[in-house]
């Protein structure tokens, strides 16, 4: 009876706990979901071992957005040869309930007045394309997030982004030229690709908070 005793006792402190461990990890899921929803710019870096040309080419370009897709150029859009977006993207919980939950990625498209698009990965091409709800969920979705170190973009729990030289260069082509966004999925280097004599570079995306980000204001 002791005993009995004892244990009917103990119940509501170990509720009590319970309870505050709870709100604990609440609280930390919120202050979480905030941080994951602070706006960022997204710039390119080369990694290691690619050919200087090639580097030279991307080094210090920043994420845009322009014809439904996701390319790379100057952070000054005064410095732009194709008058493109620049991409203010976050993190938010992607809307589907025909699909496991996952973290999509938002960003600012070039729209008057401005508006959000959901950025994804075509299934087909493997582009990093931008569109509504209705546009992107039949392909890949999420999900998006940052690296261990918060700086790295990750898809799909992997950096596998790579940059590609869109066909007629800077004055034409689909999309006006310019270096594409894609996702390497099937981790072969985008081969076919390389194979049609296309240049592809390995990139690495990091996130630069918008307000440590150099003034530029979208374009």
């Amino acid at each position: 009876m002791v005993l009995g005793l004892l244990t009917l006792t103990a119940i509501p402190s170990t509720i009590g706990i319970c309870e505050g461990i709870s709100e604990q990890k609440k609280a930390n899921q919120r202050k979480d979901d905030e941080r994951r929803m602070a706006k960022f710019y997204i710039d390119a870096f080369c990694e290691e071992g690619d050919s200087e040309d090639d580097a030279a080419d991307i080094r210090g370009k920043r994420v845009v957005v322009r014809d439904n897709k996701v390319y790379l150029d100057s952070p000054d859009p005064s410095h732009r040869s194709i008058p493109s977006h620049t991409a203010s993207a976050f993190y938010v919980p992607y809307p589907d309930d025909t699909r496991e939950p996952t973290l999509g990625l938002v960003s600012t498209i070039p729209s008057d007045p401005p508006t959000l698009n959901w950025i994804y990965v075509d299934k087909h091409t493997l582009e990093v394309k931008y569109g509504n709800r209705t546009q992107s969920r039949e392909h890949y979705v999420g999900p998006w997030d940052w690296a261990e170190d918060e700086v790295g973009v990750m898809m799909e729990g992997v950096e596998g982004f790579m940059a590609v030289e869109e066909e007629g260069g800077e004055e034409g082509g689909e999309g006006g030229g310019g270096w594409a966004v894609y996702f390497d999925r099937r981790g072969d280097g985008l081969k076919d690709l390389v194979g049609m004599g296309r240049r592809v570079v390995e990139i690495r995306l990091e996130r630069r908070m918008v307000d440590e980000g150099d003034g530029e204001g979208g374009g």
